[in-house]
């Protein structure tokens, strides 16, 4: 009997190591391709179908602008919303490649329902060159609702995963990272930037020139064909099993808090409780260590009498009874959120770059040099992402080396110190947009082209360039910093809900836009006198909104400088598992690169071999 349990046990360990063998040659960068190209074709999709809308709504269906500006923040922040439905989907039950594959193909279906609208003349309303008294749209409007839902739909599927996904194919670690000489999150952003600046140059002029029906279906066809290059590339991914839903975890840490209220957290936090084989499935690469913040959770690892587990392997009624690592893990959560709610007003100040930008330019001598050729107004945004492609290779180059000279953070600058400089950008770019609107108008007063908004005032569109780069730059520091913060501090079980807090602050922050939009148009007066009049924008007074921009910008700076400066980074320590044959041993890599060794003994032999047989599926 003894020799058959032998022969079993190293059965299972070579059945184990052959497992091990064949993950290891899966993910690596040779995935990036294909899980880029489903994410790019998005980004192209979305920028293509975006960045003109409000010249579709406005000259292609005759909406007044407040109504158009409001549909398309409201999209935006509805688009910005659902990845954090898709990132639980992901997280509990039907892990990210197949969230993504399903959002993808629903993201098709919405805009082949918008690209078949285009198309057929009958469902638009009749021409209004003069812009007064147009007829609106009717049918039309209520196809466009629906595949603006459907596309919303999708991205939450593919937009908090696609990220999450590629860096499941790399070794993110601490250690592993500091080794790199390129940030994943950097080279991300710089391959979103390619799409952008594709989708801003040919897209755009296609819908200005060639017509809307061509225009919505190249980024269709697009999409069809990424869906097509993310499956072809499913052998060689990585796909980690989801760990449960991470909502039911954080509220188990906090009814099991509440329930122990009364309890004494001992001195020693050594003596709370912790369970390895319990925490297998959420702690692969990285252990949460105990830290003093939050203490009233510490609540839910206290050890009662009659919670004694008879053994190692017993799983605790997690209602209770919580690891270590849970309640770190929520703790992360609580850390995270006033950092993360700093960031929406940032997203509210850039909510207005895909309508009151565009319609500035629509008024402006858009002529390159002497020659015919006019630039669309919706193609101006290349500006800002060539400002984004330049600033990121420069930052990795020359910033990121400069500043690790001195800070000697393995990444140059920590992530709340490049979403502070990003904060300082973005307050300096809204001052600029208030005095480049001031410069317009007072051309146009200047040639009595005040009370002509179809008319060219000779000023050329170039006078936006400086804001479209300043936002550039910010996003360069904020857009990017505020990924890798939610990334590199969330528990890593929750890296797909961490990021699409990111979306959420999107979404929220675009329906504050709306939301500031409407009332600023509602109190600012009437006629004249409105800050953002319905039709003729030469006698609004723009210049005061961005004014009013900047000043919401500051203050909420000030907020989040005093966030930062109580921040608390999480205190982890890496994982890095190998085959236990004879002893059970686990390696930990700590935060300092070293590595201490835990073996084992006779009573946690089944814990140790539960630990590291652990793998990804």
């Amino acid at each position: 009997m003894e020799l058959d349990n032998k022969n079993m046990t190293a059965a299972d360990d070579e059945t184990v190591e052959k497992n091990m063998t064949r993950e290891k040659k899966l993910g690596g960068k040779r995935t990036m391709p294909f899980i880029f190209a489903n994410e790019i074709c998005d980004r192209f999709g979305n920028t293509g179908f975006q960045a003109n809308m409000i010249t579709y709504l406005t000259q292609e269906l005759n909406l007044p602008v407040v109504k158009a500006s409001n549909i398309l923040t409201n999209f935006v922040g509805t688009t910005n919303l659902t990845p954090i439905i898709g990132a639980l989907i992901a997280d509990s039950f039907a892990g990210r490649f197949w969230t993504i594959t399903i959002g993808a193909i629903i993201y098709e279906m919405g805009l082949l329902s918008v690209t078949i609208s285009a198309l057929f003349p009958s469902l638009r309303p009749p021409p209004c060159p003069t812009q007064t008294n147009c007829v609106e749209a009717s049918g039309a409007l209520w196809i466009l609702y629906l595949s603006l839902l459907l596309t919303s739909i999708g991205s939450g599927g593919i937009r908090p995963n696609v990220v999450t996904f590629a860096a499941d194919q790399l070794d993110m670690t601490k250690s592993a990272v500091a080794k790199r000489r390129w940030n994943f999150f950097n080279i991300y952003y710089f391959c979103m930037g390619l799409a952008t600046l594709t989708a801003l140059t040919v897209v755009v002029y296609i819908q200005d020139n060639v017509g809307w029906g061509w225009g919505l279906g190249i980024p269709t066809i697009s999409m069809a064909i990424s869906i097509i290059v993310f499956l072809v590339g499913s052998p060689l991914y990585k796909k980690l099993k989801p760990g449960g839903s991470p909502l039911v975890r954080l509220a188990q840490v906090v009814v099991a808090a509440v329930k122990k209220r009364n309890a004494v957290v001992p001195a020693d936090h050594n003596l709370l409780y912790e369970n390895k084989g319990v925490d297998a499935g959420i702690c692969l690469h990285e252990k949460l260590l105990h830290s003093n913040q939050y203490k009233f959770l510490d609540r839910a690892a206290v050890v009662t009498p009659h919670e004694e587990p008879r053994d190692s392997t017993t799983p605790p009624n997690l209602w209770t009874l919580s690891t270590v690592h849970r309640v770190e893990e929520l703790k992360c959560i609580i850390r995270m959120l006033p950092i993360w709610a700093a960031t929406i007003l940032l997203v509210t100040a850039e909510s207005h770059q895909h309508s009151f930008f565009i319609l500035q330019a629509r008024t402006m001598n858009r002529h390159l040099g002497g020659s015919s050729f006019q630039i669309p107004p919706a193609s101006l945004p290349i500006f800002g992402t060539l400002t984004i492609l330049t600033g990121l290779v420069l930052y990795d180059r020359f910033l990121v080396p400069f500043a690790r000279r001195r800070t000697k953070h393995p990444a140059g600058l920590t992530p709340l110190q490049r979403l502070g400089i990003g904060y300082g950008v973005n307050i300096f770019s809204t001052t600029v947009c208030a005095l480049v609107e001031m410069k317009r108008k007072s051309v146009a007063a200047r040639h009595n082209l005040l009370d002509s908004p179809k008319a060219v005032i000779p000023i050329s569109v170039f006078w936006l360039v400086p804001q479209y780069s300043l936002h550039g730059l910010a996003e360069v520091f904020m857009t990017v910093g505020r990924l890798e913060f939610l990334y590199d501090q969330s528990p890593e079980s929750m890296r797909s809900t961490a990021v699409a807090l990111n979306w959420l602050a999107l979404s929220i922050g675009n329906y504050v836009g709306t939301l500031l939009v409407s009332l600023v148009h509602k109190y600012s007066g009437s006629g004249d006198k409105n800050w953002l009049p319905d039709r003729n924008l030469n006698r609004g007074k723009l210049e005061y909104y961005y004014l009013l921009i900047s000043g919401i910008q500051v203050a909420n700076f000030v907020y989040f400088a005093v966030c930062a400066r109580f921040y608390s980074y999480k205190p982890m320590e890496e994982i890095s598992k190998v085959i236990c044959k004879e002893g059970d041993v686990e390696l930990l890599a700590n935060n300092d690169g070293t590595s201490g060794t835990t073996a084992y003994d006779k009573d946690d032999e089944e814990v140790g071999k539960l630990v590291c047989k652990i793998e990804t599926v």
